[in-house]
Order: structure tokens, then sequence, then C-alpha cells
């Protein structure tokens, strides 16, 4: 879930939730707090997990709510996750450690000093080597499915999409969620799904009941939808597209983020229109 901003790059909670209500209404089984689209780097522990609190408060208990809370310090990432558990949240999403580059052993051994802190609380493994440098191949995804509560992966190497004995898996990038529902996959933490959920959710549906053909229809009728939210970097065109349909009040980021030049906003403006979503802001 996008994390909206008031004009001045103060967190809008009350932005916050009508988005989470109308994500909910919209197809999506459950809400992601601060991860990538959520503009976690920029979010203070303390925004995070007011956000958790906020939403949890508004949907219910009866809703799949999860935290990102990975960090490239362990320590931090422990704390964190301590404090989603005590917020609300259902489960974690842990992106692999950025910048720092661990190599494989200190990968499981960093999931698995997460994993001994928060005993039998669901952790969502995440591996986006475009945005972290380091992958995790399936064989290390393998040997972190032995955690116990190491339960799913959210996978935006689309290269090495598969399926992973002992996980369920999850797509990390729109493009790719009829490949992840195709191989038996759980569903997919999307972007798209922010403009498009009543069809994504269909596709879910349709692949459940082992209509394919109709999850393959629907998808090749998103396809300039999944490539305008690439068009520059997540979540700055998907910003752009929920302040054009008066979703979130302004399509305000936090530096080092920007929104969308005037050729972004062409781009996103005509995928929005591919699907007959008719914005109302410019």
């Amino acid at each position: 879930m996008a994390t909206p901003f008031d004009a001045d790059g103060a967190m809008d909670e009350a932005a916050a939730l009508k988005l989470a209500t109308y994500l909910l209404e919209h197809g999506s089984h459950g809400l992601v707090i601060s991860g990538s689209t959520g503009e976690a780097p920029t979010l203070t522990d303390e925004e995070a997990l007011l956000l958790v609190r906020a939403i949890r408060k508004e949907v219910g208990d009866d809703v799949l709510l999860i935290c990102g809370t990975g960090t490239n310090y362990t320590r931090h990432s422990i704390e964190l996750t301590r404090g989603a558990v005590e917020a609300g949240a259902d489960a974690a999403l842990i992106v692999t450690p950025y910048y720092n580059k661990p190599n494989p052993a200190g990968i499981l051994a960093h999931f698995e000093s997460i994993a001994a802190a928060v005993p039998g609380f669901p952790l969502i493994a995440y591996n986006i080597p475009s945005r972290v440098v380091v992958n995790v191949p399936p064989e290390l995804l393998a040997e972190l499915a032995k955690i116990d509560n190491v339960v799913a992966v959210k996978q935006a190497n689309n290269d090495e999409l598969q399926p992973i004995e002992g996980l369920e898996i999850l797509a990390g990038n729109d493009d790719v969620f009829l490949k992840t529902l195709e191989i038996g996959g759980a569903g997919g933490i999307c972007v798209a799904s922010h403009l498009v959920g009543p069809q994504m959710r269909e596709m879910w549906d349709a692949a459940q009941a082992g209509d394919l053909e109709r999850a393959r229809e629907i998808d090749s009728g998103l396809r300039e939808v999944y490539a305008a939210m690439g068009v520059t970097t997540n979540p700055i065109p998907v910003k752009a597209a929920l302040a054009m349909l008066g979703l979130i009040p302004t399509d305000t980021l936090r530096l080092p983020l920007v929104p969308a030049d005037a050729e972004q906003r062409a781009t996103v403006r005509a995928a929005l229109e591919s699907v007959d979503l008719t914005p109302v802001n410019s």
C-alpha cells in the first residue's frame, strides 16, 4: 500500500485509512504497510507502526495486515518486527539486507535471528535484487524454508520464479502475477492492484477455479497498466495515478523520490484510460 503524505511531506493518516478501505473494497485480500510501495526507507519506525495500529483499528481483526520490517541491520529488524507484532500485524515482510551485501551464510543467519525473536510469527522473505543488489537463489530460499516461521517469499526476480518446497510463492512484480498463479503460487504483493484491484482479484478467483484461460484473458488487458507502473521508479507512477483518480489528496513523495514529470504522467494517464479509469485531476 502506498503511504499518502500531505503537501509538506507529513504522513496523512486520514488519507491512509481511506486508501486502505478502498483497496479492501476493490479486490485486495489484505494490505502490506511500509513496503517498497509504501516508501519504507523514508518512514520512521514510529510512523510504520502507527499506520499498522490505525489501519488495524479501521479495518478490524479479520483483514490480513503485513508490515515491512526488514532492514540491513539484524538487530533493528528484530526490534521493528517485535513492534509490528505488538501493533497488530499478522505477518512481517523481510527484505534481503541491502548495501552491506551479506553472503548466503549471513542472509540465513539474519532470517534465523529474526525468526527466533518472534516465535510463531509468520515471516515473508522478500527477494528483490534490483533494489538490494544481492539475490537469494532458489537453493537459499529452500534453506530459509526450513526456518519454522518463514512461510512465504515475495519473489521479485522474474527469472527465478518457481515453486520452493515449504514456501508459498507471492508475485513480487505485477507482470508475473499470472505466471505465479499458473505455477500454483498463493498470489502477489502488487502495485497495479491499487488501480485494477477488481480485475486482479478476478484473475486470482479464476485461477483458483482452474479457469486459467479467463485469467490469461484478464491479464492481457492489464499489460499497459503494469508497464506504466514501471515507467519510472515505484511508487512514483502509482502515486501519480492515485492522485489523478482522487484516491489520495496529493502525489507527494519524500526525497530523494520526486513526483512524476509530464511525460511520465502522460504514460500513466494513458494506462488509466486503457482500462476505462477516468482521471479527475491533472
